[in-house]
């Protein structure tokens, strides 16, 4: 009999909370559990289909009194499925984790103690609220992009112009941002829409696997190959194959999958034969792939095949207005599914959406759309309430003194840097970040200066160089190796 509960994946290091939740919560969920974020990716990837829920513990080993393993776990979780249901439970409950965890992509945080009858029922509300990876309305003209910003324009034109080439497409950009749908929009919007329309995310599968699931195998042809299988190249016959992540691909594979790229040629795992796709594929990364050539973690010859067409998905904070559109749209998709009256900003909390970067992207837009219809349904929302569910933590770090990573937002820091510090030194701004760098690259390096000076790019009499000017322009504590000498 076909179990047709949701699937609920429990991660939690304490295997008291973790069998107490199960026993409680099996009735309303089908189960599964992990006490750690390889674990749990573990568990996912051997997983007939991905859990449409996953209660996560921030603090889990090997670090269990930070929440950095429980952070990559969401996003490793989301790279699986998109449309997981992240809920987080953890004991680490203050708002600088409860706003970054929704930020990267969790739907609720849950502070512990927490009884397990308020938990079924915030999962529930969160799998009622998102079944599943929202649609965006479809048509012609947009398919399913929503946006009148340059950026987004620029973005519609770019996937009509590649739809129809047989050509390879690279999708990049940040996660969150929406190259799912990009990939969808190609598919769709080409001559291929009426064949198969496959998707593989590489960072989903165990790298064992990634072969005999991309090009098939022979029955036989590694333990548990108890019969013969298809492969996606093949089962995408003339259609079209997503690959999603693909910057996690194996290095051993990218070799094989240049092959299929330069003449279409493949062979089934424990086969000679040779067969061939017809299939086009489009790859989408948020890696800088340029970069992992240089690290030696990526093909450059693959790199070029995939990028014949490459087209990037803008991160919302460059959307200007379009926040806006976005708000609209899912406040009126949820309040429908919810069957509940939708809220609305005031003037000021309008001016603060406008203003927020959304580090998340489309996907923590959604998410805090999502909450607020929770929340606020009918209301009229004010900025202190926005304020709740956003997540402030980097803009206080860049405060701090840590420079944002694209250039406009790097001078809207460099303007409130000015405008909040009295007696503002361009020099003594400049010798404090380059002192944390050469900080940051001697601890990576630990206490190496010719390997912290590679990492610095410059040479190593340069790095001793501005060290020394440093200490004397400053008097600030010399730089130093785990043994406290200079050198």
């Amino acid at each position: 009999m076909t179990n047709s509960k949701p699937t609920l994946l429990i991660v939690d290091d304490d295997p008291l909370i973790a069998d107490t939740l199960g026993f409680v919560l099996a009735r309303d969920f089908a189960i599964l559990t992990a006490q750690t974020r390889e674990q749990a990716i573990a568990v996912v990837r051997a997983a007939p289909h991905a859990p449409q829920l996953a209660l996560v513990d921030l603090g889990l080993p090997p670090t269990p009194h930070r929440p950095d393993e429980g952070f990559q776990l969401i996003g490793e979780l989301l790279a699986h499925s998109p449309a997981i249901n992240i809920l987080v439970l953890s004991g680490q409950n203050d708002q600088a984790n409860s706003r970054h965890a929704r930020t990267l992509g969790a739907v609720e945080f849950i502070a512990k103690p927490c009884e397990p009858e308020r938990i079924k029922a915030m999962l529930l509300d969160a799998l009622r609220l998102n079944p599943g990876t929202a649609p965006v309305a479809q048509g012609e003209d947009n398919c399913g992009i929503l946006g009148g910003s340059l950026a987004i324009r620029k973005l519609r034109q770019q996937i009509r112009q590649y739809a129809d080439t047989p050509y390879p497409v690279l999708i990049e950009g940040e996660s969150g941002s929406g190259k799912e749908l990009v990939a969808a929009c190609l598919h769709h919007l080409s001559a291929r829409r009426d064949q198969p329309n496959l998707a593989m995310n590489c960072a989903a599968i165990a790298p064992s696997l990634v072969e005999p699931t991309l090009f098939g195998h022979a029955k036989g042809a590694f333990t548990g190959a108890g019969g013969m299988r298809a492969g996606y190249f093949e089962e995408a016959g003339a259609g079209t194959l997503f690959l999603d992540e693909i910057g996690e691909l194996p290095l051993e594979l990218q070799a094989k999958l240049l092959r299929v790229l330069e003449n279409g040629e493949y062979c089934r795992v424990g086969e000679t034969a040779t067969r061939k796709s017809r299939a086009r594929i489009v790859a989408a990364t948020n890696r800088d792939l340029r970069s992992e050539i240089r690290k030696g973690n990526f093909r450059a010859d693959l790199y070029h095949r995939l990028s014949v067409f490459a087209v990037t998905t803008p991160p919302l904070r460059e959307l200007g207005d379009d926040k806006l559109l976005l708000l609209e749209h899912f406040r009126a998709l949820y309040a429908a599914q919810n069957h509940t009256p939708p809220f609305d900003l005031d003037a000021a909390a309008q001016a603060r959406w406008l203003a927020y970067p959304f580090p998340g992207n489309a996907r923590e837009l959604r998410n805090i759309v999502i909450r607020l219809t929770a929340k606020h349904s009918g209301a009229h929302v004010t900025p202190e309430l926005l304020e709740v569910e956003f997540d402030t933590s980097e803009l206080e770090s860049n405060t701090n003194g840590g420079p944002p990573e694209n250039f406009a937002a790097l001078v809207a820091f460099a303007r409130s840097r000015m405008l909040a510090q009295h007696g503002f030194s361009l020099d003594h701004t400049l010798r404090q970040w380059e002192n944390a760098f050469v900080q940051a690259a001697l601890n990576l390096a630990h206490g190496n200066h010719s390997q912290a000076a590679k990492l610095l790019g410059v040479q190593r009499t340069t790095l001793y160089s501005r060290i020394q000017a440093l200490h004397k322009a400053e008097e600030t504590p010399l730089p130093t190796n785990r043994n406290g000498d200079l050198k």
